[in-house]
């Protein structure tokens, strides 16, 4: 019986990966990042979109090389179809297309959220269904009920800003440099949480909201400086440590209740903001308090990279979920 083999491409943002998965086993993950966005302070769309037409061949070149597999062995190409920036993900798509089409093979379209959550199944541990996956990133926050690879129910989301993007946006505050959330998780080892109170904000059902607390930082920060103009250096971990605590009571909170309501003991995080140290410490404590399995994905494998691409496009494989040549990227895209 013939392998399935599957190249994969990843360009929803600012990272151009490529992964080759045969049979359900992912052979490698190939990540170019860009460094171009840093002194902006953030990811710049039009600049990205043209890193990624630098990176992309030479990306999915290597990936195919250190894959022992020849271009003629796949099976499928699949791609990020979204959601993400629009002229990232054009890059992406428009390449499966044109070499899935020489190679005369079919395209498979894959949901840039689901991959994240699907990225559990590339190593062992593998939460059993159904679960439910935190999802976290600079773009999403999002509570999933997950039923089976394709069969998955967001419960919860937030209604205005990330939580990545409350990490983000609250490091340049303080005036470091992008990207910060890695560096207040940083400075938030060495501070103390309960050193300032920041407001948890109440949404209805299981749903977040994000705005509040970067408000809240803002007005806090400017009435310290005007006191005093060194408080941020003086203060800097207790500061990170106490924005942190409050992020992640949030997150918990809804965590805590969905897991009671929907009566799951399989708790996953996926996605950029999962790898931070304070989140995973906070779960590990509830996964011993509440008898919760807790399951967290390799670093390489929660920031956005072509593995988890590739294991949901295995999926759809093994389903028969193709795509056609007219497949269109779309910059928003809900898990179906």
């Amino acid at each position: 019986m013939k392998n399935i083999n599957i190249l994969a491409i990843e360009s929803s943002c600012d990272e151009t990966s490529a992964s080759v998965i045969s049979d359900g086993k992912i052979l490698n993950n190939i990540v170019a990042t860009q460094s171009v966005h840093e002194k902006y302070g953030g990811v710049v769309p039009e600049l990205a979109s043209r890193a990624h037409q630098q990176h992309l061949i030479p990306v999915i070149h290597e990936a195919i090389e250190t894959s022992g597999l020849k271009k003629e062995e796949l099976s499928a190409i699949a791609f990020t179809r979204g959601p993400g920036l629009m002229g990232s993900l054009m890059v992406g798509v428009s390449f499966a297309k044109s070499f899935a089409y020489s190679l005369g093979i079919p395209l498979i379209d894959v949901n840039h959220m689901q991959a994240h959550i699907l990225a559990h199944f590339i190593d062992e541990p593998k939460p059993k269904f159904p679960f439910i996956c935190l999802t976290v990133s600079g773009g999403h926050t999002q509570l999933v009920l997950v039923k089976d690879y394709l069969d998955m129910e967001v419960v919860g989301e937030t209604l205005d800003d990330a939580v990545g993007e409350a990490f983000d946006k609250t490091a340049k505050l303080m005036g470091l440099p992008y990207p910060g959330g890695p560096l207040v998780d940083k400075y938030a080892k060495e501070g103390n949480p309960e050193a300032y109170k920041f407001p948890v904000s109440e949404m209805p059902g299981l749903n977040y909201s994000f705005s509040g607390i970067k408000t809240a930082v803002l007005y806090f920060l400017r009435d310290q400086i005007k006191e005093n103009p060194g408080f941020i250096d003086e203060n800097i971990a207790d500061i990170c440590a106490s924005v942190q605590y409050s992020l992640i009571k949030m997150l918990m909170q809804k965590l805590r209740r969905a897991a009671r309501e929907y009566k799951v003991k399989d708790i996953a995080i996926a996605g950029g903001v999962s790898a931070n140290s304070g989140l995973r410490k906070e779960l590990e404590r509830l996964a011993g308090e509440l008898n919760w399995n807790v399951y967290i994905p390799k670093f390489e494998y929660c920031t956005d990279n072509a593995a988890m691409i590739a294991m949901a496009a295995h999926y759809k494989y093994l389903n028969g979920e193709f795509c056609g040549l007219d497949v269109s990227p779309m910059a928003k895209m809900k898990i179906s």
